[in-house]
């Protein structure tokens, strides 16, 4: 993979199939459209759909994706035909939810999950360890799934403090918040990649710098769903590596991306000079590649 060319660390290729809908009035109102869409997908749909969606990708300027993937393994092994037909590299980002979504999305055990991961493994897929989430999965999958991920030296990818809400389920099933439990649970390190993180608190942020994780931001869909302002500055003062993301794809353009990102900064800090134009061109396609655990320029 070229060093020049953009990385999407966190991709939902279904979810394009959104763009064209009244998606409702806030994100848990979008997330019902969402799992009805997910609902409806098969093999069938996922490989021909994704491979639409790769080549946009790629046609755009990426050259890898991180697909987090929920929709069961048949969908999963289609997704990996789709990216080898689009020519983009896929590092399937397969997802372990143990509660909540719907039936299709859970794995009746940890144990059941990593036997999915593995069988991916056992086909070349290129795969990540992804807990969906701490709404998704208990404290036990998290502390099996960080073991396992650091054991295998795999990337571990978990959406984290994209929602008020989920931060206050969090608080009060656990007494802590969604990082803290992450830190707490062995899955904070130096392959994990936190996506959103958008109302990460000091603690928090502090935590994820102690361990060497990165964040994904993925400014356009954040923007749609009304999700809030990633902390720019405060990112990286801790010297926390960021990456990008399509995710909802609601825009397929790394440029878009970037450009938001540095918008955000400008209009937190009332300052234009937050990142430099290397800057943004390194979160782009360097720091995307080391999320997924791949060589820039190979």
């Amino acid at each position: 993979m070229p060093v020049s060319s953009f990385v999407n660390a966190h991709c939902h290729a279904f979810q394009r199939g959104l763009g064209a809908r009244t998606e409702g009035a806030d994100f848990w109102a979008w997330r019902e459209t969402m799992l009805g869409l997910a609902a409806q997908q098969t093999p069938v749909t996922v490989r021909t759909t994704y491979a639409a969606v790769y080549a946009e990708l790629r046609d755009a300027g990426y050259a890898a994706v991180g697909e987090f993937h929920y929709l069961g393994l048949a969908e999963a092994q289609a997704a990996a035909e789709a990216a080898e037909e689009a020519g983009i590299e896929l590092v399937l980002l397969h997802v372990a939810y143990a509660r909540g979504g719907i039936d299709r999305f859970r794995q009746e055990s940890v144990a059941a999950y990593l036997r999915e991961l593995e069988e991916l493994r056992s086909e070349g897929v290129r795969v990540g360890v992804a807990p969906h989430s701490v709404r998704a999965c208990p404290r036990n999958w998290l502390e099996e799934l960080g073991r396992y991920a650091a054991e295998q030296k795999l990337p571990l990818h978990v959406h984290a403090d994209e929602q008020p809400r989920e931060i206050e389920e969090c608080l009060a099933e656990h007494g802590m918040r969604p990082i803290e439990l992450l830190d707490a649970c062995g899955c904070l390190g130096p392959r994990t990649t936190v996506v959103h993180a958008t109302h990460a608190d000091g603690n928090e942020l502090d935590l994820l710098a102690a361990a060497g994780a990165r964040i994904c931001a993925c400014p356009t869909t954040e923007a749609d769903l009304a999700d809030g302002f990633l902390p720019v500055e405060r990112i990286l003062h801790r010297g926390i590596e960021l990456c990008i993301g399509s995710d909802s794809n609601v825009r397929i353009d790394p440029r878009e991306e970037l450009r938001e990102l540095d918008w955000i900064a400008r209009r937190q800090s009332g300052r234009r000079d937050v990142f430099q134009p290397d800057d943004l061109l390194e979160i782009g396609s360097v720091n995307g590649a080391r999320a997924l655990d791949l060589e820039p320029g190979t």
